[in-house]
């Protein structure tokens, strides 16, 4: 039995999330139904992270130990020929045995989708949300300066009884316009659930003039979840990559 790295992408517009749910359709949940029937036995698939419902992924990283003879170029090749065609494997190579797709993530890259022109992209639809005004993305900027570095982020989660650290690292939030969509990408050490589209959505309050920066501080420093912007939609998430060492 070997241990093997999946790199996969997947439209998770259909699909309650990534995590294996009774009677839900989700991704995890269609990779271990194809990969068991591979192999003959059920097999577990781990995830880097558990993307929330709705939420895409063009660089999910995962692993399984599998008991076949078949080479990763073969696996690859069965798992697109009988998943869904918004799931595909990129890639599938063996990894050491200790590898562990969650444990040994180092940090993680998430881009959000905005889109601000006057008329909406139709064939977009599924990855975007669309926003009724342009936000000032320089105050924006100001206050996503607030949010980078080491901070406790349990405003910006969405489970109030979340029993681990809510603390986490934020090294690089960019925000940048092209075509009429307005992107937000985030690179840190991890996050929490719900915790980017709570960022966007407070920076958004901010764009909006609804929040002062200097009041994104104080949310970071407030016990009150209240205190934070809304959380935005689903659609307009997607897990860029997810980085080892």
């Amino acid at each position: 039995m070997n241990n093997y790295k999946f790199l996969i992408e997947y439209d998770g517009s259909r699909y309650s999330g990534w995590q294996r749910q009774p009677e839900q359709t989700t991704i995890q949940g269609k990779l271990e139904n194809v990969l068991g029937v591979l192999c003959g036995k059920e097999t577990e698939v781990i995830g880097a992270g558990r993307t929330d419902a709705g939420v895409h992924a063009r660089g999910m990283a995962a692993n399984a130990f599998l008991e076949t003879d078949c080479t990763p170029e073969e696996i690859r090749d069965y798992l697109n020929r009988y998943l869904p065609d918004d799931i595909a494997v990129k890639e599938v190579r063996q990894a050491s045995p200790r590898f562990h797709a969650r444990y040994n993530a180092i940090g993680k890259t998430y881009r959000y989708t905005c889109y601000t022109g006057e008329v909406r992209p139709v064939f977009d639809r599924k990855y975007y949300w669309a926003l009724d005004e342009m936000p000032d993305v320089k105050l924006m900027l100001q206050a996503a300066e607030l949010l980078k570095g080491e901070h406790d982020f349990r405003n910006f989660c969405v489970n109030p009884r979340m029993k681990k650290s809510t603390v986490r690292v934020v090294d690089r939030i960019e925000i940048t316009c092209e075509g009429g969509y307005l992107y937000f990408t985030f690179h840190g050490t991890g996050f929490l659930q719900n915790m980017v589209r709570i960022m966007v959505g407070t920076l958004l309050e901010v764009g909006c003039g609804r929040m002062t920066p200097q009041q994104v501080k104080e949310v970071l420093e407030c016990p009150d979840r209240k205190k934070a912007g809304p959380t935005a939609p689903p659609q307009g998430l997607c897990l860029m990559s997810v980085d080892y060492d």
